[in-house]
């Protein structure tokens, strides 16, 4: 397996990816059915029929977690696939600060809007147990993908389908992790982003000012890009909301805008 694995990176490698290596023993290491710890401790036996299929769609510029059919986002393993956006680290930042303003509630009514795969909602629900998680989403597919990660976790999540209009009914925290690339932006974008991910989850400009118009809530958290923190924080001001705050990511970036009223 180690010729195996060295000829899988050189093959990433070549197809452009940024972690040849690291991919390839999580692939490696699926198809064996093991963990990537596991994977050394192996046989030094010949790879997998399964290997070299996960390795295409790989090369490819499929991205990993696709390829993967899972990825992890805070303490959840969840099911991936082109119906929703990969759940990304930094928007466990959205689910920080969701938390962090429902400390010390026992109960809570909670909104995700353009709820996707489920990540934002199935991780506050993981870890505040007295909130109840309601998600929407305009698309179908979307949230056929949110309910077998409900299954699949175990947690209560309400699946409806809508989008900003939902906002609107009265809620205690609205979440979103909105599109918000720009058009001009998609060519720039890596491969596995650009031609893998769904196009409606990414790309839209103004939808966390829409949003924050027509919610009904106390507190409202939302994932920005960078360059639209300032204005969106603007926003929330002059529509009213105190104690607005921009939180940056891991890499430094202002990732995260809130406002409570």
């Amino acid at each position: 397996m180690r010729e195996a694995l060295r000829a899988a990176e050189e093959r990433l490698a070549r197809a452009g990816i940024d972690t040849p290596r690291l991919d390839a023993e999580l692939l490696l290491a699926h198809a064996l059915g093991v963990t990537r710890s596991q994977l050394f401790a192996a046989p030094d036996d010949e790879a997998p029929a399964g290997f070299e299929p996960l390795l295409a769609r790989r090369e490819a510029r499929e991205p990993l977690a696709y390829v993967l059919g899972e990825w992890g986002f805070r303490r959840l393993t969840l099911a991936t696939d082109r119906r929703a956006l990969v759940p990304r680290p930094e928007t466990e930042i959205v689910v920080e600060r969701c938390l962090a303003l429902l400390a010390g509630r026992t109960e809570a009514r909670v909104l995700d809007v353009g709820v996707g795969g489920g990540a934002i909602a199935l991780a506050i629900a993981d870890e505040h147990h007295g909130a109840r998680l309601t998600g929407v989403d305009v698309s179908e597919e979307a949230l056929a993908l949110a309910r077998e990660n409900a299954e699949r976790t175990g947690l209560a999540l309400e699946l409806r389908t809508g989008g900003v209009e939902v906002a609107g009914e009265g809620w205690d925290l609205v979440v979103s992790n909105p599109p918000y690339v720009a058009p001009e932006e998609l060519d720039t974008l890596q491969p596995e982003i650009r031609d893998w991910e769904p196009g409606g989850a990414l790309v839209g400009d103004g939808f966390q000012q829409e949003l924050a118009r027509a919610a009904r809530t106390e507190l409202l958290v939302l994932e920005v890009a960078p360059r639209q923190a300032a204005a969106v924080a603007r926003e929330l001001q002059e529509l009213a909301y105190d104690a607005v705050c921009i939180t940056r990511d891991l890499a430094g970036r202002e990732r995260v805008v809130e406002g409570r009223r």
